[in-house]
């Protein structure tokens, strides 16, 4: 399928999302980023990315609004 195919469905999003590992990969071909999701709305995805590795008290870091369509979930945490 196409890349399309793998971006994150914001009407799809349950409870159970929270806390799941994604990847930001910048539209400009930037360098890969992995976070978990905070929250979200209509529009964006709150992700966590950088919180002193600190990842069990992620939720106590600021998310970034970040465009669903930049984002894919991680299958299994590296």
């Amino acid at each position: 399928g196409k890349a399309g195919d793998l971006m994150i469905d914001i009407a799809k999003l349950k409870n159970e999302d929270i806390g799941r590992w994604v990847f930001y990969t910048p539209f400009c071909g930037g360098s890969v980023e992995k976070g978990r999701i905070k929250s979200w709305n209509e529009k964006w995805i709150f992700v966590v990315y950088l919180c002193n590795d600190e990842w069990d008290s992620f939720q106590d870091y600021t998310g970034q609004a970040t465009n669903p369509e930049d984002l894919r979930f991680v299958n299994k945490v590296i």
